[in-house]
């Protein structure tokens, strides 16, 4: 569409941040208004429209900018604009809403088929988490191989062709199951919820009260009631988790049920109240992954650059360095079986417990993982640059005398650490939230992806500007990356990481799962 590189750039990265982000309006609406179940149909009716739209503009030469020559100063590129651009754009947008409602939709309704009362049931569930996110790699290995080889070779109508019939079969395949899936029936807005407790409870701090308008034995109850737990669902399965006094952490949100409200719309019951204090728990543990998000962008950005100035041949073929993201893929796809069949069943018998591995333990393994790959970025960028100054290629744009296979060991690192951590927050954030809040929750984990792609983009703005001066070029501008203080930025972000764990650390420590929540500390029988 003869967009110049940065606009084009600027452009992807606003459609991946807005896809992940949908996420959360997905989750929402799951559990609002509709079920998971219609959500998924509903995206991905959505999501094959905005793919139509962009195959029939692929395909149609009268619905793009004329073709030129760059390089040819008598015959300019028209960037694509008007009527053009509203359709090219509104394609994407409709992908992006599509996708959207999709993930926020569909790893909660897979996780509500298994019985969480039973120990078999949430080891299935774990291992369909696991899986999730296997299909989710296979899927963009199939996308980055032959999809993206079918559209250089024949064409972007082909792409998009190919896209766009996948999602339209997907919906009989997903229909074909809809007798046998239990479907959670929607309890009004989280959202509310959330917004009701809070406000009742800072109204209530804020206005004088009278002991007399106190609900009894409320404020001096030490711990809750163990609650009873119970899901109302399309089968007519009922499991309502109730609360008969509020528990005594976060001890401020207990005002809005100690006092009378001052409004009858802000009548909250104890168990709504319970509800909030367990997303205000699940929170810090959310914002933690936003940083290894942060280094999982660097996949798509200056890794790729790094391999282009490399050798990138395997025998007689050579491999687009944009194609590297199937280096995390494929290592994604080998570690998913490998944890689920051999070391979650070996930590099981070491452990004696049923998870083997708690969710919070995975998610801060993926951690630790990020700080590794980002120490290994840099180790390998200073051999890079080594390699290119003893060869006389520092001005060069001829690849270097070294293979682009030193920067799989940084996809192999961040691979595994989005494997340990996704799998990990989508089953913490399921099996943590409150039962009327899952799908929402679950989105959080999608939403971490899109902030950590916008948190990369400050980083590297801030990097720039503290290290520009009079003297001295930023350390990420330069258009030769042999000129860049790459290797910098990496040990950057690898001691910005270290923090993010210690940081993380603190809250996993406090933590304390949910009284009804028997994932994690249940024994194994023998």
């Amino acid at each position: 569409m003869h967009f110049p590189p940065t606009d084009s750039a600027n452009s992807v990265t606003n459609f991946m941040g807005t896809a992940f982000l949908l996420a959360l309006l997905g989750g929402f609406l799951s559990d609002a208004l509709f079920t998971t179940y219609h959500i998924y149909l509903i995206s991905a009716v959505i999501e094959f429209l905005g793919l139509v739209l962009l195959t029939v503009q692929a395909h149609s030469g009268s619905l793009k900018p004329p073709k030129c020559n760059p390089a040819t100063a008598n015959l300019p590129c028209q960037q694509v604009h008007g009527a053009k651009a509203a359709m090219l754009f509104l394609g994407l947008y409709l992908v992006a809403l599509g996708v959207g409602g999709i993930k926020g939709s569909l790893a909660a309704h897979g996780a509500e088929q298994f019985d969480e009362n039973t120990p078999q049931g949430r080891k299935q569930r774990s291992t369909f988490f696991n899986y999730f996110v296997f299909c989710l790699s296979f899927g963009a290995l199939f996308a980055v191989t032959l999809v993206v080889w079918i559209e250089d070779n024949k064409g972007w109508e082909w792409g998009f062709g190919i896209s766009t019939l996948t999602i339209l079969l997907s919906i009989p395949i997903f229909l074909a199951g809809s007798k046998f899936y239990r479907n959670k029936i929607p309890n009004g807005s989280p959202l509310t919820i959330i917004f009701k407790v809070l406000v009742g409870a800072m109204l209530n701090s804020c206005m004088a009260r009278s002991p007399s308008n106190a609900i009894a034995n409320m404020a001096t109850s030490p711990s809750p009631t163990p609650p009873s737990k119970e899901v109302t669902t399309e089968n007519h399965d009922k499991v309502v988790e109730t609360f008969e006094s509020p528990s005594q952490s976060l001890k401020f949100l207990n005002r809005a049920v100690i006092y009378k409200p001052t409004f009858d719309a802000l009548k909250c019951s104890v168990q709504q109240v319970e509800e909030v204090k367990i997303v205000i728990k699940i929170l810090p543990v959310f914002v933690c992954t936003v940083m290894l998000n942060c280094c999982l962008a660097q996949l798509s950005t200056f890794s790729v650059e790094q391999a282009a100035t490399m050798n990138t041949k395997l025998g007689s073929l050579k491999v687009p360095p944009a194609s590297l993201p199937v280096f995390p893929v494929v290592f994604i796809m080998i570690l998913a079986p490998v944890y689920d069949h051999i070391i979650v069943p070996f930590a099981r018998r070491v452990t004696k417990s049923e998870t083997g591995i708690t969710h919070l333990q995975r998610i801060g393994i993926g951690l630790v993982l990020s700080i590794l790959a980002m120490a290994v970025a840099a180790m390998v960028e200073i051999k890079r640059k080594r390699v290119a100054a003893n060869s006389g290629l520092l001005d060069s744009t001829q690849p270097l005398p070294i293979t682009f296979f030193w920067i799989a060991l940084q996809y192999l690192f961040l691979g595994s650490a989005d494997l340990f951590t996704l799998a990990g927050l989508l089953e913490f954030f399921f099996t943590e939230a409150p039962v009327s809040m899952r799908s929402l929750a679950t989105s959080l984990s999608w939403a971490s992806l899109a902030m950590g792609y916008y948190l990369s983009t400050v980083i590297v703005s801030i990097v720039n500007s503290a290290t520009g001066d009079s003297k001295h070029k930023p350390w990420l501008s330069d258009r030769n990356l042999n000129h860049h203080h790459l290797e910098r930025f990496y040990w950057l972000m690898c001691v910005l990481s270290t923090l993010n764990f210690l940081h993380y650390l603190f809250w996993a420590k406090i933590y304390k799962y949910g009284s009804n929540k028997r994932n994690w500390a249940v024994e194994m029988t023998k």
